[in-house]
């Protein structure tokens, strides 16, 4: 079966891009990390070659900087609301249509297709795969399965991110698989960790 990949992203514009970054980067150069690593995430992603990839966007689709993905990436709009409720939208979506789903982010430079592959391949003997980030969230959530309760009052960008998921994953009686914790790029004593990087 083929996993779609949902990349969801923020324009990298200075000034809207890694904000908790521009301190010691300034807006521009916040603004070209966050250009960077969304190049690096839709390369990663193609790589993988598990099925469709979709970027998922905000504030909207007609900025020139979604114009340089691969063609083969279909584009699409978050919508409003928090972080949850623009996840629950995309979960319900595909899983509604009959398949997998793995939703990322672009802040994480550890997350190759090789460690997608291994996300699709978790899913397939379970209803959810998660890869836990260091700083208490997640990097990726994979699902075979939608509940809202995954999405609704959690916390966002705090450390209980992933321990709530977890819980929420275990009351609905899911199997849930972790992969290894990985290191998002989102303060700035994060940016040791972009020897991950390689692009």
């Amino acid at each position: 079966m083929t996993t779609r990949i949902v990349i969801l992203a923020k324009a990298p514009l200075p000034g809207l891009a890694k904000t908790r970054l521009i301190p010691v980067l300034g807006e521009r150069g916040a603004a070209q990390l966050a250009e960077r690593m969304l190049h690096h995430t839709l390369r990663e992603a193609c790589a993988a070659d598990l099925g469709p990839v979709e970027l998922c966007v905000t504030p909207d689709t007609d900025h020139p900087c979604w114009t340089s993905r691969p063609a083969s990436v279909a584009l699409s709009e978050q919508g409003g609301g928090d972080l949850g409720e623009r996840m629950a939208r995309i979960a319900a979506r595909i899983t509604a249509a009959g398949g997998p789903v793995l939703l990322i982010g672009t802040d994480c430079p550890a997350l190759t297709a090789d460690r997608l592959r291994r996300a699709a391949a978790a899913l397939e003997q379970g209803d959810a795969v998660m890869t836990p980030a260091a700083d208490g969230g997640y990097v990726l959530l994979g699902l075979n399965r939608f509940d809202l309760s995954l999405f609704r009052d959690i916390p966002w960008s705090t450390e209980q991110v992933a321990q709530l998921t977890r819980e929420r994953t275990e009351a609905l009686g899911w199997r849930l698989h972790e992969l290894a914790t990985l290191h998002d790029i989102d303060e700035a004593g994060d940016l040791v960790h972009l020897h991950d990087f390689p692009g």
